[in-house]
């Protein structure tokens, strides 16, 4: 990704994605113009991970202190994690297009995350579901690059692509799950890039019936 990084305080209406990993996408927002990307450090990561509550807040805390004692090896998990978040945002896009095959470079990205994260995995039992489980104390400072690259190829496997859509809002460009009942929601949200956009309708219209009558005004007599 190219864009710039800014920082961002994490809140409830930026997940509105439908699932964890597109969440993580949608950590850049205005894709369609000038991308920013919101994970400005270590801290940030772990700040949106806890608002996602996917994460034990015991796992979060040893790394909150783990990466206060190795800040250079949190920049590098950090960097990982972004190198994952784009490689999945390319395949993803590029799955739902339907035109083109998967970036080659994406589908060796996600590989490599995924067999990193394999490889600090444990094998456990939950239920009856046999599941790769990875943690603090097997993966460091990378365990939530990969407990999301084990995530990730579990959602790419079940993706609904006719339901799955990327935001036509003006600076936006957030991908999400749609969950509606009739299946067609538009926005990623209904309160900002819906709202800005029946807006912008309202606005233009009135242009256009202002300029109409202004047009066929009869001239005033001298």
């Amino acid at each position: 990704m190219t864009g710039t990084i800014q920082a961002h305080t994490f809140r409830p209406r930026d997940l509105v994605g439908g699932h964890i990993v597109i969440d993580l996408l949608n950590t850049v927002t205005a894709r369609d113009t000038e991308p920013i990307d919101w994970l400005d450090g270590y801290p940030r990561l772990l700040e949106w991970a806890t608002l996602t509550g996917q994460f034990d807040p015991t796992a979060l805390t040893a790394l909150r202190r783990l990466a206060e004692t190795r800040p250079a090896e949190a920049a590098l998990a950090l960097d990982r994690i972004r190198e994952l978040r784009e490689a999945l945002h390319g395949l993803l896009t590029a799955l739902l297009r339907r035109d083109a095959p998967a970036p080659a470079a994406a589908v060796d990205q996600l590989e490599d995350h995924w067999k990193c994260a394999a490889a600090r995995a444990r094998l456990t039992i939950r239920g009856n579901t046999p599941q790769l489980q990875v943690s603090v104390e097997t993966s460091g400072l990378e365990y939530p690059d990969h407990e999301l690259a084990l995530q990730a190829l579990a959602l790419l496997r079940s993706l609904p692509l006719e339901r799955t859509r990327v935001c036509p809002g003006q600076r936006c460009g957030w991908v999400f799950i749609d969950g509606s009942r009739g299946g067609r929601r538009r926005w990623c949200d209904m309160a900002t890039c819906g709202n800005s956009a029946k807006g912008r309708t309202h606005y233009e219209r009135k242009r256009r019936t202002e300029s109409q009558q202004g047009h066929h005004q009869p001239p005033s007599d001298q």
